[in-house]
C-alpha cells in the first residue's frame, strides 16, 4: 500500500510541476503586433496588377501574415477610414522595423509612392 501512495504522490508532484513550467513558458511567450494599412489608391489597375503580388511576396517573406486586406470596410463610429484597409500580424515590431527597413520594401517604394497614399501604424496585441 506505500507503494501505492508514493506513485500517486509522484504523479501529483509531476503534473504539478508541469502546471507551472507551462504556465511559465506562455507567460514568456510575446503576443503578437498587427500592422493596420489605410490606403487611397490612385490607379486601381496599376496598384492592382503591379504593387499588390509584389508587396504580398514581400511581407509574407519577411513573416507578416494577412488578416484582412481589401475587403468591406463599415464605420461604426467617428471617421471613415481610408477607401482599403489592410491588417497584417508580425510577431514583433521589430520584425515590422525590420521589413521596412529592407531592401524588398524600399525597392517598391518608388511603385507604391505613385500609385497610393498610405497611412500605416502598428497596434500590439494582448496577452492570450
Amino acid at each position: 500500500m506505500k507503494t501505492y501512495h508514493t506513485i500517486a504522490l509522484a504523479m501529483l508532484a509531476g503534473f504539478g510541476l508541469g502546471t507551472v513550467a507551462v504556465q511559465g513558458l506562455h507567460a514568456q511567450a510575446k503576443p503578437p503586433v498587427y500592422q493596420v494599412v489605410e490606403i487611397d489608391i490612385l490607379d486601381q489597375e496599376a496598384y492592382s496588377k503591379d504593387y499588390i503580388p509584389k508587396a504580398q511576396a514581400a511581407i509574407k517573406a519577411a513573416g507578416g501574415k494577412f488578416l484582412a486586406a481589401g475587403g468591406k470596410t463599415t464605420t461604426i463610429e467617428g471617421e471613415p477610414p481610408k477607401p482599403r484597409i489592410v491588417i497584417q500580424q508580425w510577431d514583433s515590431l521589430e520584425k515590422v522595423q525590420a521589413y521596412r527597413n529592407s531592401a524588398a520594401f524600399k525597392d517598391l517604394l518608388p511603385l507604391r509612392d505613385k500609385m497610393a497614399k498610405f497611412r500605416s501604424y502598428v497596434v500590439e496585441g494582448v496577452p492570450q
